[in-house]
């Protein structure tokens, strides 16, 4: 059963354009998200340890993300008044809820790669990461 979206008083549908849960799909379905989410899984972690981490995030687009999901209400982040300031994230209840479909995409992924690599080069795309 759908969610009423207190906000509009409709049910939640992802393919209207106007509804707000197509929004938090785009956040959800973002590459960093799905990075981040797992990466925070097991637990805390500060924001270096993200970066390290993540290869090939930005320090612009790990804290935008970070904001985002902050925002959304699935990380919490916590600042420590230490010289210097000492930042960490943990998923909150609703990022957990998360963990068990971003796992299971994560774990696909890893899972097929070789096939999906076999069908661009069927078709003569470019190697991924090449694009």
């Amino acid at each position: 059963m759908r969610a009423i979206v207190a906000s509009v008083g409709k049910p939640a549908d992802i393919y209207s354009a106007q509804c707000p849960s197509r929004l938090v799909l785009g956040h959800i379905a973002n590459k960093w998200t799905i990075l981040i989410i797992d990466a925070l899984a097991p637990g805390t972690m500060r924001y270096t340890e993200l970066q390290r981490r993540i290869q090939g995030v930005s320090q612009k687009m790990l804290t935008q993300t970070l904001r985002r999901l902050e925002a959304d209400g699935f990380v919490v982040r916590t600042v420590h008044p230490t010289i210097p300031p000492r930042v960490e994230y943990h998923l909150t209840d609703l990022g957990h809820s998360l963990r068990v479909p971003i796992a299971a995409i994560r774990d696909w992924t890893e899972t097929n790669i070789n096939e999906i690599e076999q069908a661009r080069a069927g078709v003569g795309a470019p190697p991924l990461g090449h694009d």
